[in-house]
């Protein structure tokens, strides 16, 4: 990890999850998500420390446990508050939701993990209660209830709105909970006039342009490899492995429930865009599409 000044009091600290810091006096910092776990909160505190600040509060722009894991221990060292929009505070604030949400029932033991389950922490509702200098806005697609910040420097922090094309070409499919509202945010994104942006899982830059055509062609590629597979009656566990195998991906819990939950919604988004539809048929769920 390693502190990089982007304008007259705003920060960022270059980490797998990128942590946002912005000055709110010459003591105080909030700081914009919290790392993967306890040791990046830990992390996170020292950085701070060794500049003289203190961390006044935190504002978490989703749920993901890759964005919250610090919460607690810094929470517990500094008693800040912390922040964050309606549906995601209840996730924060109840850590068991996200892993049930994946799976759709109660988590059996292997996904219970810090991959998905951060400890919990105390959380505020946004609710213009942020500090001057910060505003907020939505991101929504990713995950329910997801934001960014902009900080008085015209500094935006992204969350995560777009990925790397190198995370894009590695992996090819990336957590989304509701497609048509990412491509919107994708949309929204373009007529942004940021000095520098900062996705979560991106190298800083002063052009988003191209993160943003690379991640709504690889939307729309997922979007017609569905499509396609439903030219013939397919289950969801059937769409799932081709899926897997058309990217040769390898199934472990993890991946089960976080592809698994990001195909059914793309699902639910080329039905509710009238391609495909479905029937139950000797007790199992068939997807086709419409001109089957």
């Amino acid at each position: 990890m390693e502190l990089e000044k982007l304008g007259d009091k705003t920060y960022y600290i270059k980490n797998p999850t990128n942590i946002g810091v912005y000055k709110i006096d010459d003591e105080n910092v909030y700081i914009i998500d919290s790392g993967n776990d306890k040791e990046a909160g830990k992390k996170i505190l020292k950085i701070i420390t060794e500049q003289g600040w203190k961390i006044k509060g935190i504002i978490n722009t989703h749920s993901n446990a890759d964005h919250i894991g610090g919460n607690k221990v810094i929470q517990d060292r500094t008693n800040c508050s912390i922040y964050a929009s309606k549906i995601e505070k209840s996730f924060i604030e109840n850590t068991i939701l996200e892993a049930s949400f994946l799976y759709g029932g109660f988590p059996f033991k292997d996904i219970k993990n810090k991959f998905l389950m951060a400890k919990e922490s105390n959380v505020q509702q946004i609710d213009g209660n942020l500090p001057e200098g910060l505003e907020m806005f939505n991101l929504k697609g990713h995950f329910f209830d997801m934001i960014g910040i902009k900080t008085s420097d015209n500094v935006y922090f992204l969350a995560d709105s777009v990925f790397s094309k190198e995370t894009i070409n590695k992996y090819h499919l990336f957590f989304i909970y509701d497609v048509k509202e990412y491509l919107n945010t994708l949309d929204y994104l373009n007529t942004l006039n940021g000095k520098i942006y900062i996705p979560s899982h991106c190298e800083k830059t002063d052009d988003i342009k191209e993160l943003i055509k690379n991640n709504r062609d690889k939307i729309n590629e997922i979007s017609n490899k569905i499509y396609n597979i439903c030219k013939k009656e397919s289950t969801f566990e059937e769409i799932l492995k081709e899926i897997f195998e058309e990217y040769d991906l390898i199934m472990n819990p993890n991946q089960y429930v976080l592809i698994g939950s990001t195909i059914k919604s793309y699902l639910s988004y080329l039905y509710e865009e009238n391609k495909i539809i479905y029937e139950f048929k000797d007790n199992k769920m068939i997807w086709k599409q419409v001109n089957y």
